[in-house]
Parts: structure tokens; sequence; C-alpha cells
């Protein structure tokens, strides 16, 4: 069975543009179809690493709040 790996990226109490640009880093390291979990719990990240994926052409697989932490889980798409 192989399974693609995820990996993790705990950008919490980093603030913008900091979770962005290690998503980035991540992301850019991995493997196609590779999936990358990002927890971050600065306000801004909702939006900045929802829009950086879509104007990737990644896909956000899910993205969820869990009291100030916003959990997103990305999968590298190219």
């Amino acid at each position: 069975m192989s399974e693609l790996s995820e990996k993790k990226l705990d950008a919490t109490g980093l603030f913008c543009p900091e979770p962005v640009f290690r998503t980035k880093i991540e992301i850019e390291k991995m493997q196609v179809g590779e999936v990358l979990n990002v927890s971050a719990d600065d306000p801004a990240a909702e939006d900045d690493i929802s829009r950086w994926v879509t104007r990737q052409g990644h896909e956000l697989l899910k993205m969820e709040k869990d009291g100030d932490t916003i959990n997103f889980q990305i999968k590298k798409v190219k």
C-alpha cells in the first residue's frame, strides 16, 4: 500500500506573513499528491492561506477552526 505521507506545519504564534511563507516553503519541498496539515492562530491566516492555496493551484481539502487555532489540510496539486 503506497500511501503518500502527510506533513505537519505548526505556525501557531506566528503572524502575517509568516504562516503563509512557511506554508509555501513546506509545499515546495513536497511531492505532488502529498498533504500538508497547517495549524495557525493568526486571524489573518484564514484568508491569507486560503487565497494562497487557490492562487497557487493547490487544493484546500479542509479548513477547521478549533478555538483560536485554524487547521488547514492542503494537497499539493502541481
